[in-house]
C-alpha cells in the first residue's frame, strides 16, 4: 500500500493541489493510523475465535477554518485504508441516517433503540470517516454521545473532521450541559489535531465579482450553481435542521460551511434576528437565490431582507446571491427605503476582493 505522503506528493507533481506545509502534520497522523489499521487481524476465518481481540487504534478529529483541505486529505486516507469494510460520510446525512434506523427500531418495542442501530453501524464499518461535524440539532446532541460509545466499544474507528475544535461544539445549544460528557469522550477516544493552514483553497476559485448575479435568468442560476460547486465540491448539499430558541430553522442545503436557501425561505416567512444569528453563527457562506424586486407594499419583506443582511455583515460571512434587479434596485421606495440605503452599500462592500480576502481572490 502506497503511504498517503507518496500519493499527495503524486498529486502535488501532477499539479492536482497545492503543497501546504501546515497539511503535513495531518499527513503524517493519517498515515499512520492507516499502518495501525492495516496491522489489525482480518475478521472472521478459522482461528479468529481463538485470537486474543487487538485493541483498535484510537481514531481522529481533525479540526480548522473551512477551506484548508480537511475533507480532501480524509478522503485520501479513506480511499487508502486497507481496511473493511468501511463507511465516508457526511455527517448530517449520517445523523439523518441514525434518526431513521432510531424510528425502525422503537417500532419493535426496544428497551434501548440506541443499542441495535450502534451495533448494526459498528457492523458495517471498522472504519467511519464523518465529513463536517457540526451540532445543531437538540435531538442529534441528545445521541451522538451514546452513539459514538457504543461504535468505539464494538472497536469502529473513527476519523471526522470538523469547522469547530470540541469544545466549540453545540455552543450556546438548547441543555448544553448534557452535552459536554460527549466533548470529553472526544478528547479521550479521538486524537485531536488542528489544520492550521492560513490558504483557504476554496477563496481562490471565486472572484468576488461574481457573487452578485443580476439578472434572473437560466444563465444566473447556472452561474451560482458553478459558484456553489467551486465552494462546496459537491452539486448538492444536505438539508440542515438549526435548533433556534426550541424551534427549527430550516437550511435547503449546507455543505463545507455554506448554506442556501432561497429568498422566499428566508424573508418571506415570520423570521428574524435569532434566526440571521444561527445562520451566521454556523456557517461561513450564505447563498441566497432570487431576490425579487420589492415594491413597497413588501415592506416586511424588505425589512427582513435588511435584518439578514445586516446579521451576515456584522458576522463577516461572506454572501453570493442572484437578484431580479441590482442592490440599488431592490427596494428603492417604501417604509424601510432609507435604512434599505445602508442595505445597498454592504451588499456593495460584501462583494469587494478585500471582504472575501483579496489575497486569495486574485490567485
Amino acid at each position: 500500500m502506497a503511504s498517503l505522503l507518496a500519493e499527495y506528493e503524486r498529486r502535488r507533481e501532477a499539479g492536482e493541489i497545492r503543497p501546504d506545509d501546515a497539511q503535513l502534520p495531518v499527513i503524517a497522523r493519517l498515515d499512520a493510523l492507516a499502518d495501525a489499521l492495516q496491522s489489525l487481524p482480518k475478521p472472521g476465518g478459522l482461528l479468529a475465535r481463538f485470537r486474543k481481540p487487538q485493541a483498535p487504534p484510537k481514531g481522529l478529529y481533525i479540526h480548522g477554518e473551512v477551506g484548508r483541505g480537511k475533507t480532501m486529505l480524509m478522503d485520501l486516507f479513506f480511499a487508502s485504508a486497507d481496511v473493511s469494510p468501511k463507511r465516508r460520510v457526511h455527517f448530517h446525512a449520517f445523523m439523518q441516517d441514525v434518526h431513521r434506523r432510531l424510528h425502525a427500531a422503537r417500532k419493535t418495542q426496544a428497551q434501548d433503540a440506541l443499542a441495535p442501530v450502534a451495533k448494526a453501524i459498528a457492523a458495517e464499518a471498522r472504519l467511519l470517516c464523518l465529513d463536517e461535524m457540526q451540532i445543531t440539532d437538540i435531538a442529534d446532541a441528545m445521541i451522538v454521545g451514546r452513539l459514538f460509545e457504543g461504535l468505539l466499544a464494538a472497536g469502529t474507528v473513527i476519523v471526522t473532521t470538523s469547522n469547530l475544535a470540541p469544545q466549540q461544539l453545540y455552543r450556546d445549544g438548547l441543555n448544553r450541559h448534557l452535552f459536554l460528557p460527549f466533548i470529553t469522550l472526544i478528547g479521550a477516544r479521538l486524537d485531536v489535531i488542528s489544520l492550521d493552514s492560513a490558504t483557504d483553497y476554496r477563496m481562490g476559485r471565486v472572484k468576488a465579482h461574481e457573487t452578485f448575479l443580476t439578472p434572473l435568468n437560466d444563465e444566473t442560476d447556472r452561474h451560482l450553481q458553478d459558484l456553489w460547486r467551486r465552494l462546496t465540491d459537491t452539486e448538492q448539499g444536505e438539508p440542515m435542521e438549526i435548533d433556534v430558541l426550541g424551534r427549527k430553522l430550516h437550511v435547503t442545503q449546507a455543505a463545507h460551511g455554506c448554506a442556501r436557501s432561497s429568498f422566499a425561505e428566508l424573508c418571506e416567512k415570520p423570521l428574524g434576528p435569532p434566526d440571521y444569528l444561527a445562520l451566521a453563527h454556523n456557517f461561513r457562506t450564505v447563498f441566497v437565490e432570487h431576490i425579487p424586486a420589492l415594491g413597497p407594499d413588501r415592506r416586511n419583506e424588505a425589512k427582513r431582507f435588511v435584518l439578514l443582511i445586516d446579521t451576515l455583515y456584522d458576522a463577516r460571512v461572506r454572501f453570493v446571491a442572484s437578484s431580479e434587479q441590482p442592490a440599488e434596485r431592490i427596494y428603492p421606495a417604501g417604509d424601510h427605503a432609507f435604512e434599505f440605503g445602508r442595505t445597498v452599500s454592504r451588499l456593495k462592500e460584501m462583494q469587494s476582493a478585500g471582504w472575501w480576502g483579496k489575497a486569495i481572490v486574485e490567485t
